[in-house]
This record gives structure tokens, sequence and C-alpha cells, in this order.
């Protein structure tokens, strides 16, 4: 789960990560009165889950609660995209193929319903800080720049000698030999370097035992009187350690779910809505994970992330194909399924059965392989539908689902 800036610094604070003082503010007036608390000059920052939202006109300096009341309001009525989705709105419409303008499109952007209204200070420099999983190396992996803020991404693809990168042994933890490394090899100057040195261990701690996938401080700033702060704080937690955070479902509370994510929940299924046009339906998490490479492959793109589980039976297939019709916007379905657990006829029943209970009016491409396979593609055969196709290979029936996509139709 993605946390606001908000959340992300009270829960660094409990670690004794310094960060400025703010108060988060829900309206104008709130915003009004925090900056009237703070004194002197604020910075309003929105508080939405996208990157480049400075860029986007979602960050403001003012030296007054009136200033900060207009720059809530005026910031709580941008249309916030990712930063695909602003790259693509920004560009030049006569630059863009096809394939960018229907992806613009499909793309919904986000309003902030809450600002976040932090003291302002003085800063001297700015640098870029990270902990994350390193899923290839089985370890976790520290990131540190003297290069820090908004256009850290490009000095990654142009001067990559400039970022420290160093592995962590999970089993070892964090020493100092590793802050060492990171701070030198980063090039962060002499007068910032004992509090950055001082403030890298408390931002491990807070990475492993908030069961945090990703922790990133972008800026990490030396202020004017040399104190480093954390001025920004992007924090991911890891879902599956839910239960070992009693304040995981306060967390959550503050995000709105997709209806279509809630629906599926609510069933049983998992579900992540995404922003194609190909609906997906499969049997496991990695099957699935291959269902939508394939797809784009094929040159679609995937609707949702769906996994129906090891051992999805009728009703199951049946919820699932409920979830994925009451998206708008896809305009064909891939149903990939091999059977190990999970039985190749139960699973077409439960597409029949789906076919006579919903009314269905999108194409439905059916890839069955595995225990009783031949029986669920007879038993698909014997119940003609005209909104339903099959076909042999996952390949082959990625091609078809994507063709159906693009000649239109929807619900």
């Amino acid at each position: 789960m993605d946390l606001f800036e908000y959340q992300g610094k009270e829960l660094l604070r409990r670690f004794e990560v310094p960060v400025p003082e703010g108060r988060v503010a829900q309206s104008p007036e709130e915003a009004a009165e925090a900056a009237r608390f703070l004194g002197g000059k604020v910075v309003v920052k929105a508080q939405v889950l996208v990157g480049g939202r400075g860029k986007q006109g979602g960050v403001k300096v003012v030296d007054s609660p009136e200033a900060a009341a207009a720059a809530a309001e005026e910031i709580m009525s941008i249309d916030f995209y990712d930063q695909e989705g602003y790259k693509l709105k920004t560009a030049d419409p006569a630059s863009l193929s096809d394939a960018d303008r229907e992806r613009l499109e499909r793309t919904v952007p986000m309003r902030a319903k809450r600002v976040l209204v932090e003291r302002a200070g003085e800063l001297k420099d700015e640098y870029y800080c990270s902990f994350l999983v390193d899923r290839t190396n089985r370890s976790f992996l520290g990131i540190l720049t003297s290069e820090g803020g908004m256009d850290v991404e490009e000095v990654n693809e142009r001067t990559p000698e400039k970022i420290a990168k160093v592995g962590i042994d999970p089993l070892l933890g964090f020493s100092d030999f590793y802050g060492r490394a990171m701070t030198f090899g980063g090039n962060i100057p002499a007068e910032a370097r004992k509090g950055v040195l001082a403030i890298l261990p408390k931002l491990f701690r807070a990475f492993v035992e908030l069961d945090a996938s990703q922790i990133e401080i972008n800026p990490l700033v030396l202020t004017a009187d040399d104190k480093v702060v954390a001025l920004d704080a992007k924090v991911i937690i890891d879902d599956s350690a839910a239960f070992r955070l009693p304040f995981f479902d306060e967390l959550k509370a503050a995000h709105e779910v997709p209806e279509q994510e809630r629906a599926a929940k609510e069933k049983g299924l998992n579900l992540i809505k995404l922003d194609g046009n190909v609906g997906i339906i499969g049997n496991g998490a990695g099957l699935v994970m291959s269902t939508l490479d394939v797809v784009k492959d094929a040159g679609g793109e995937a609707a949702n992330f769906l996994d129906v589980g090891g051992g999805a039976n009728a009703e199951v297939l049946s919820n699932a194909l409920e979830i994925i019709t009451s998206n708008p916007e896809v305009r064909s379905i891939f149903i990939n399924i091999f059977g190990g657990i999970t039985r190749c006829d139960l699973v077409a029943e439960g597409i029949i059965d789906a076919l006579n209970r919903l009314s269905v009016n999108v194409p439905i491409v059916v890839r069955l392989d595995g225990t009783n396979a031949e029986l669920g593609r007879k038993i698909l055969a014997d119940n003609p539908n005209e909104m339903l196709q099959t076909a042999e290979t996952m390949l082959g029936a990625a091609d078809l689902a994507v063709k159906l996509a693009n000649k239109g139709g929807g619900n």
C-alpha cells in the first residue's frame, strides 16, 4: 500500500527521523488555520499518490494564512496525472502515436482531497535517499546521491556514477560500513555527512520494522542551520504484513479503493485495476502476470490483474466475469486457465453459468490447458455463445483478445 506523504512522515517520526512540522488540511479554511498555527512562510503540498506533483502545480510556498487558503483551493482543483500520463498530456499532440492518444484518453486524473501545510525554511542543498527490496539479489538496497530533487530520474540516466547503490545483507542489518559506503559513494558534501550518517540507520530501521517494500526521501535536505531533514517521504508498505501492523487499517481508511477492487475483495477475488481494455482472468499470480505480458506483446493493454486462485470453481469464475464486465473500459476478456488443482471442466461450467446469468456484450477468449482441459473445451463447444471463442495456445488467445478489443464493442 502506497502511503500519502503525511502518513509516511507520521510513521517516520516514530523512528526519530527529522521531518518538518506540519498539519493536514481537508479544506482551504483548514489550510489557513494550519498556516496561522505554524506562523510565517509555509509550503502547501498536494496529498496525491503520483510522482512529479511539483511539476503539475501541487506544491506552493506562501507567506500568509490567506495565501495558504488560496493555494489549497487551487491545488484541490488540479487534475493530477501519473508520470507517464503527465508526459503524454504535456507533449506536442502531433508527436503522439495512436497508442499514446488512446492511453491518454484512458488515463483517469486524480484530485487531492487533502493538503499538507508545513513550515517552510531555507535550504542549502538537496539529496536523494531510498531503501528498497532488491528481489533480484534477495537483499535490501540502499540508494543515495547528492543530486536530489525533481529530476533525479534524469540523473540516473545521464550520470549513474553519481548515485551510490549499496546492497545490504538482511541478516547483518545496517552497519556503519553501509552508511559510509552510501554517503561517500553518493558524493554527499562534507558539511552534510554527519547528519546523513545519523539519519540513514533510522530510515533503515523504519524500512525494516514497517515491513516496507520502499522508503524514498526526495529530497533529503540540508537546512540553513546545517540540519539534515526528510522534506518528503514516499513509503510503500507490504499489504501482506498488515497483521503485524496494528495501525494498518487506520492508514488504509484514508485511501479510496476503486469500486471494482472493493467488489472483488468482497467476493474473495484478487483484483488490481489497470488502464487497458483487455480484461484478464487467470488462476495463479504467476500465470496472470505472464498473461499481462503476452497481451502487451500482442499490442494490447490489460484492464486488470485478476487471480481466481488455484482452486477456482464455477461460482468463482462466474463472480470473476461479473466483476470484469462491470468495467466499461473492457472491450474483450481473456480467460487463461492452466488446470492443476483447478479443473478445467468446472471453469467451463462457471463461464457458461456466468453467460446465462449476466448480460455480457464483450467477446470472451478462453484458453484451457491441464486437468480435464478436453472436457472443459467440450462443455464450451456444446454450449455455443456468440460472445465466446476458444484458442489452443496462450499466445494465440492473447492475439485474438487484442484484435477483438481493437475492433470496438463494449459494455
